[in-house]
């Protein structure tokens, strides 16, 4: 067998000092040679751990460094020496403080850290060896030895010197977005009382001609046959005229915020029997079919009575106009989610697309309809949209190509009111 042995040789002399033999001993020298080779491993792995350690350092993109309870600099990283432009040798062991433009606000930031244990988003300005400036977000923490006592602190510096230039520019564009908003709102409010003004200034007249041709129509002679039908011209021309005016009237006063509504609880019944009283003569005239609900108990919702008849008005006369001949119209009501009513207006028209269900609700958009020939103004929808809006419900839209539309608004169901109405 074999073994590592340490050897001694001794020679061995006479009393002449003659050499006569040699004294040899051996030790059995495998346990060193374990200790050691261990202690080599140990070595190694220590060295890579070190150099494991320092090319995380060295590859953060933010100038990294520590310092001693003194705030003396104890290492610094390769991104710390191109911040200050200084070696690493003649870093270390200088003061931390000495490298920025405001000294004393550098050593406030390693003291709080020292007894806050951790510092964030601490601005500090750079300054290096040429006297180039850069500001820098300042993070640090303390740190310990195994035995917990403080060794010093941890601090990294990001260059946030970009970050600041866009955060000046974001600045700079929401002063001119600011401005800009004051001066559109400006505009739009001219353009709100402009319209109110107008509106006013043309109902007027309007209303004194319609007066008089309602009279010529009604006139002893009673008109011919060719000034009927121009009497009738000017009848119908002047209503629809009238019908936007109204409508402008109506958006124009919204826009400008000094649209007042008074929210009560109003009785669903009674409003949709108006509606539909007010509205079957147009749906008989084209041939339309019309279904209401029918309530067993009473049913109030929250809503300003008469601005509810007029959305209701839009969305029925809507449903008839824009619906087949021989088609139908359902309106619906649905309580859900204990305080809400849903009344959906149901027709069997040629419905719409995608794209046009996105467009609902702008002004003057009638989605192409105004090459059928269909009367409109545009703005009836926007109206209700915001009316309903101030009643603090919700309005939308569902519809499919070939299979109708469904328009429906929805409400505060008012149950309290009910409790007390039974």
């Amino acid at each position: 067998s074999r073994f590592p042995a340490l050897v001694s040789v001794t020679g061995l002399r006479d009393e002449k000092d003659t050499v006569i033999g040699y004294l040899l001993i051996g030790t059995d020298n495998t346990a060193r040679k374990q200790v050691e080779e261990e202690r080599a491993k140990l070595d190694q792995s220590l060295r890579d751990q070190q150099f494991y350690t320092r090319s995380l350092i060295e590859s953060n993109i933010d100038a990294l460094m520590t310092t001693d309870s003194s705030g003396n600099i104890t290492d610094v990283n390769n991104q710390m020496e191109a911040l200050t432009g200084r070696s690493r040798e003649s870093l270390i062991g200088a003061p931390f403080k000495n490298y920025f433009t405001d000294p004393e606000l550098a050593e406030a930031g390693i003291k709080r850290v020292l007894a806050e244990s951790k510092v964030t988003d601490y601005e500090l300005t750079a300054r290096a060896h040429d006297g180039a400036e850069t500001v820098v977000s300042y993070n640090a923490t303390t740190f310990y030895n195994r035995e917990g006592v403080l060794q010093g602190v941890f601090a990294s510096a990001r260059d946030v010197t970009e970050r600041k230039r866009w955060d000046k520019v974001l600045l700079e564009n929401t002063a001119e977005l600011e401005k800009a908003k004051a001066a559109a709102e400006k505009a739009n409010l001219a353009k709100s009382d402009f319209l109110s003004s107008m509106s006013h200034e043309l109902r007027s007249p309007l209303n004194a001609i319609l007066g008089f041709a309602q009279l010529m129509e009604s006139d002893s002679p009673l008109p011919t046959p060719n000034q009927k039908s121009s009497i009738d011209q000017i009848l119908h021309a002047g209503w629809f005229l009238l019908e936007l005016i109204n409508d402008i009237l109506d958006l124009a006063v919204i826009e400008s915020g000094r649209m007042s509504l008074s929210l009560e609880a109003v009785s669903l019944p009674e409003v949709l029997i108006e509606c539909q009283a007010m509205i079957e003569p147009q749906a008989q005239k084209r041939g339309i079919s019309m279904t209401f609900p029918v309530f067993v108990e009473p049913c109030f919702i929250r809503a300003d009575r008469t601005r509810l008849k007029q959305v209701l008005i839009n969305l029925l006369s809507n449903a008839i106009k824009y619906n087949q001949s021989g088609g139908t119209v359902m309106v619906e009501c649905i309580s859900y989610a204990h305080d809400k009513m849903r009344i959906s207006v149901k027709d069997t028209g040629s419905g719409l697309t995608p794209e046009m269900l996105a467009q609902l609700f702008q002004a003057f958009n009638r989605l192409g309809k105004e090459a059928t020939g269909e009367e409109g103004t545009g703005i009836g929808l926007v109206v209700s949209k915001r009316l309903i809006e101030l009643m603090q419900g919700k309005i939308g839209a569902e519809s499919k190509v070939g299979s109708g539309s469904v328009f429906w608004i929805e409400l505060i169901h008012d149950r309290t009111h009910h409790a007390e109405y039974t």
